[in-house]
């Protein structure tokens, strides 16, 4: 399977950090099945945030969202850099995926749930994002290629809620009021950016298919 176009790979942490697994015995599948684990944290502690303690749920939400995608990470360096890919290791490197997402999603949608229709919004804005990868899946069966372009691709959703979820925090230690929930809004912006994205995704693939045809 091709992999998502990632700077950080390069980046001297990354390489040391994959070495440092690989050399410990941890295989790829182990890593991708720690990052639905910290999605499920990362649920789980945005879900708290809406009854106590909401600026440091959110703080231990978002940090979860980052360990997640670090895993994200590891999972793919440690598989190819390292030797160490599996004859399952697509199954694990896209369906624990699905699953994350939809853990942080919606439970960004829980921290929320106060918001007009914010629950309805965030189950949406899962299924949507399941529904990007479904459609880049069937692009690369059907013989196109793995698109990975958004907006609301996977890493600018966990960016959008890491960041909204931070800002919130900061907002709540300095007691300032904006009138409305930042994390409320970017679930508009991914059910907006995720059906733009299906969209974007499903044209090249058609363009792709009908230009082979052509041919």
């Amino acid at each position: 399977m091709e992999r998502r176009p990632l700077k950080t790979r390069g980046a001297n942490w990354a390489r040391g950090l994959a070495k440092v697994l690989a050399g410990i015995g941890i295989t790829p599948n182990q890593i991708s099945i720690a990052s639905v684990f910290f999605a499920l944290l990362s649920g789980v502690f945005f879900y708290y945030s809406q009854f106590s303690h909401r600026g440091i749920f959110l703080l231990f939400g978002a940090t979860c969202i980052q360990l997640r995608l670090i895993c994200n990470l590891m999972d793919g360096m440690v598989a190819i850099e390292h030797n160490k890919k599996t004859k399952t290791g697509d199954i694990f490197n896209d369906v624990p995926d699905r699953i994350a997402d939809f853990f942080i999603i919606v439970g960004a949608g829980y921290a929320v749930s106060d918001q007009l229709l914010a629950l309805p919004l965030a189950y949406t804005a899962a299924a949507i994002a399941i529904t990007t990868a479904y459609i880049r899946v069937l692009g690369a069966s059907l013989k196109s290629s793995h698109y990975y372009f958004g907006p609301m691709a996977k890493p600018h959703r966990m960016a959008l809620i890491t960041l909204c979820a931070l800002m919130e925090m900061i907002l709540l230690r300095f007691k300032i009021d904006l009138g409305f929930s930042l994390l409320y809004i970017s679930l508009y912006v991914m059910v907006i950016g995720g059906v733009i994205t299906c969209y974007r995704r499903l044209k090249r693939i058609t363009s792709d298919l009908e230009g082979e045809e052509q041919c």
